[in-house]
């Protein structure tokens, strides 16, 4: 395992949901890579230490009290620490998403990645990313999404999470829920969205894109995004430029222009580490900017 589990001290505060709990956490929350993204660049792979960290897996308890498994990594002691969602990419919370939540950890967060995807499937055991998208992804109402990321919110704050300094950032898929969970939840103090879609045709189980929501929003979001992206057109990132600027969050959009899409992840060809290291201090300010109080 690449966590060190922690589970057993939380277990007598967790709600009893009718389900094995061993057989369920074995389930979606991958020891490794996704297959779907093999081979995987070793070359360039982060590989981040879980010393000096409290980690492990959790079932959540959704909205709809449907058990969400998620990974978390947090420094050790009583805390309490501020608290940042990770929304993953298409993948699920595989090696990568869960490296990224120990590096928040060692900078002195309690981070926490849920499994947004466990009721229609489980895209770390796919092979076929058309596969996973049209049998998973497509099939994942936005509201269900939301709903899970409140209950990661109750989770993280009631074992050691600070919830008046609450923090999200996501990738590619994630990256769009991060816009659409900034304007569902108001008491974000800030968030960053990387590379996340900001428009598309609305659908009943995703009514409203981020470029709908933009002129709305009060909690300030940076998105981070890549010049020669070929899936998110530059005219759509300057028309959310143009929405973030009729309203009073603060939000605001980087481009780095010769990257593009996924160039933060590390394990895949599509890595760019200038880019993805200068985005990651931005992440990190960001935050620092909007209160996040690391000592």
């Amino acid at each position: 395992m690449l966590e060190k589990e922690t589970s057993t001290e939380f277990d007598s505060l967790m709600p009893r949901v009718g389900f094995s709990r061993r057989g369920f956490l074995v389930g979606s929350i991958a020891a490794g890579f996704a297959l779907a993204t093999q081979p995987v660049m070793a070359q360039t792979a982060i590989d981040t230490t879980p010393d000096g960290l409290v980690t492990g897996i959790e079932p959540l308890v959704g909205a709809d009290r449907h058990p969400v498994p998620a990974y978390y990594a947090r420094p050790e002691g009583k805390g309490p620490f501020p608290v940042v969602l990770v929304a993953s990419e298409i993948f699920g919370v595989h090696h990568y998403i869960q490296d990224v939540c120990r590096r928040l950890a060692h900078q002195g967060y309690f981070a926490i990645a849920p499994d947004l995807f466990v009721r229609q499937g489980d895209p770390t055991k796919i092979s076929n990313v058309q596969q996973i998208l049209d049998g998973i992804v497509a099939k994942v109402p936005d509201a269900q999404v939301l709903g899970d990321l409140d209950a990661a919110v109750k989770f993280a704050t009631a074992h050691g999470g600070d919830a008046k300094r609450l923090y999200m950032t996501g990738f590619c898929w994630g990256g769009r829920i991060t816009w659409l969970y900034a304007a569902h939840n108001s008491t974000l103090r800030a968030a960053v969205a990387w590379y996340g879609k900001v428009d598309g045709a609305p659908s009943a189980l995703a009514p409203k894109q981020p470029v709908d929501l933009a002129a709305g929003l009060t909690v300030p979001v940076l998105g981070l995004y890549g010049g020669k992206d070929q899936g998110i057109p530059l005219d759509d990132v300057e028309e959310m430029k143009g929405a973030l600027k009729k309203g009073k969050s603060g939000s605001d959009i980087v481009v780095f222009p010769e990257a593009g899409h996924a160039f933060h992840a590390d394990y895949r060809p599509s890595y760019r580490k200038a880019e993805a290291e200068e985005g990651w201090k931005r992440l990190l300010d960001w935050y620092a900017r909007h209160g996040s109080g690391r000592g």
